[in-house]
């Protein structure tokens, strides 16, 4: 009960939060809605005068804040300021849309995640050190690989529809653009759980029997995929309502587009009703994921008769990360020296030479240059973005009860809805990007150590080190956070590449450093139109993304927990336990 009152609360906090936009901005929300409705119109007093007696703007926030939680007990949404419709049926079609990108590219991501894990899975977790390619497929945009099969699939081979949503052959495309990073990302968080489930005792069991190694595997996957259904659920709701780019791109009338459009627009009756079904899509999708760990693990979270899974891996590659490294230092040390901002109209979209190894831009400027200026700025604020929401995440998922709900209302909010939450508090600048980031990068991470906290608990070691009497800080020092910590750092790493996208994605909308700073973001999104044409335009700045995604991964091998060698479990010894001398 509590807990459904704490995220009715914070609910309620986000959508009023949203209502009061336009006033928390300081904009002139009478302004902003001409613009939208007709931008040739002259804004003369005497018309913004109409438009806010119109939307009932002179009452004030509260008011029509007010006016809008009344209609909604009674089912009406309100109207858009904009187009004047009613906004309900407007954005159930849009959600209705969103469920069914979602659906098929949860499909894709179920493939992808399988296809990462099955060599695991085949060996009976006996796990090999690589797994570069699934790095690289999840650290590659969404946008990047949506322009890239629509171009490619769409338009020059005509396998399927690139452009529109008329039925299922529509959903391809932007479901494998949004499913095959997704997928890339849960496979690398359960094969890195797989080598625990077959080495516990069931499994080795199970095998000495002579079962088939196929029914090991499935029992082997339902004993780790509890682990990731928060994360599964959270990818869900970041599918609906951050798939704002690949609707974009593929013209896709879906809930994320929508509630973006009435942001920028300041919509607020559609932007509200957008906000509020994303939120009720997340509680929705949290319980599920909830319910279904506790069916398929069943009573043993309750009895303590788990062992942990989070035993000493194999030996990490030890040289791929200094090769990977080496060669994204190499680039920038070739590229520092030249000058990024050199407009050279004559060297417009040129292939890679002698004189641009990586060719140039629709300026014709140097790609070589951008790449290595735009690496310093984007990876170093990515690093300090991401070490933030790693220290958050840890410590916020160390405490589920009051993490849980603040995860589900705030993995709800897409980073674009965020940012311009962000600017309108806080205001524009540099600084914006990092704080819109930061402030929905830890929920992941949070819902992962809070499952894995939950399932440590369930051990027996952990059950039998309680019955000796160890208090709750050894529990916590000793046993619980060197189980949970190595496996939220490595999945902080694997979402290294995409806290870079983002932090540049935003600038490049307008919320953070604007042109010509030549930030990753940026690179792709001024060089995609010229894809065709020149595609090492935009191959140059996300071939060094795909580097940071392998560098990341193959790096985070090597955090492992130690290999546990005999010790003994120091318990404090009370003067009543004391033995009589």
């Amino acid at each position: 009960m509590k807990s459904a009152l704490w995220r009715a609360g914070l609910a309620l906090a986000l959508v009023c939060g949203i209502g009061l936009l336009p006033w928390l901005s300081r904009t002139d929300p009478a302004l902003t809605v001409l613009k939208a409705r007709a931008q040739d119109r002259e804004p003369t007093p005497e018309v913004l005068a109409a438009v806010r007696d119109q939307l009932g703007l002179d009452r004030g926030p509260l008011p029509l804040l007010g006016q809008w939680l009344t209609g909604l007990v009674r089912g009406d949404a309100g109207r858009s300021w904009i187009s004047g419709a009613e906004v309900a049926p407007d954005v159930l079609q849009a959600l209705s849309v969103s469920l069914l990108l979602m659906a098929v590219a949860c499909l894709a991501a179920v493939c992808t995640a399988a296809a990462v894990c099955a060599r695991t899975l085949y060996r009976g977790g006996r796990r090999r050190p690589g797994g570069t390619g699934s790095a690289v497929l999840a650290a590659l945009p969404e946008f990047l690989t949506a322009s890239v099969l629509a171009t490619v699939v769409g338009v020059h081979l005509g396998w399927l529809p690139a452009l529109g949503w008329y039925g299922p052959r529509w959903t391809v495309l932007p479901a494998l653009a949004l499913g095959l990073p997704a997928g890339a990302v849960l496979g690398r968080l359960l094969d890195d759980l797989l080598p625990g489930a077959f080495a516990e005792p069931w499994a080795r069991a199970a095998a000495a029997r002579g079962l088939p190694g196929r029914r090991i595997a499935r029992q082997a996957l339902r004993r780790c995929v509890p682990a990731l259904l928060p994360n599964a659920a959270l990818f869900v709701v970041g599918l609906t309502g951050g798939a704002v780019a690949v609707e974009q791109i593929f013209d896709i009338p879906g809930l994320g587009r929508t509630t973006l459009q009435a942001a920028l627009a300041q919509d607020l009756p559609v932007l509200q009703a957008g906000t509020l079904a994303l939120l009720l899509l997340g509680a929705a999708a949290s319980g599920a994921a909830r319910l279904t760990a506790r069916l398929l693990i069943g009573p043993a979270l309750r009895d303590g008769a788990l062992s942990t899974l989070h035993r000493p891996t194999p030996p990490a590659h030890r040289t791929l990360p200094l090769v990977l490294g080496a060669a994204l230092l190499a680039t920038v040390a070739l590229g520092l020296p030249r000058d990024p901002l050199t407009v050279t109209t004559d060297e417009r979209l040129q292939p890679p030479s002698a004189q641009h190894p990586f060719g140039t831009d629709a300026l014709g400027r140097d790609l070589l240059a951008r790449v290595a200026h735009g690496t310093l700025d984007t990876l170093l604020l990515a690093l300090a973005v991401s070490a933030a929401a790693l220290l958050a995440g840890v410590l916020l998922g160390l405490l589920p009860r009051l993490s849980g709900p603040l995860v589900d209302t705030v993995n709800a909010v897409p980073p674009v809805l965020a940012a311009l939450l962000v600017t309108a508090v806080a205001g524009g600048g540099p600084s914006t990007p990092a704080l819109a980031v930061t402030a929905v990068a830890w929920a992941p991470l949070a819902t992962h150590t809070a499952a894995l906290l939950q399932q440590e608990r369930a051990t027996l070691h952990f059950t039998a080190t309680r019955a000796l009497g160890a208090g709750r800080r050894h529990l916590l020092r000793r046993e619980l956070v060197p189980a949970v910590l190595p496996p939220v750092v490595r999945h902080a790493l694997l979402r290294l590449p995409g806290v870079a996208l983002a932090l540049a994605s935003l600038g490049f909308l307008g919320l953070g450093a604007q042109p010509p700073s030549p930030e990753w973001g940026q690179l792709l999104a001024e060089n995609q139109p010229y894809a065709e044409r020149a595609p090492w335009a935009v191959l140059a700045p996300a071939a060094l993304l795909a580097l940071l995604g392998a560098l990341a991964v193959t790096a985070a091998g090597g955090l492992r927990r130690p290999r546990p060698g005999p010790r003994t479990v120091e318990v404090p010894v009370t003067a009543a336990q004391a033995p009589a001398r």
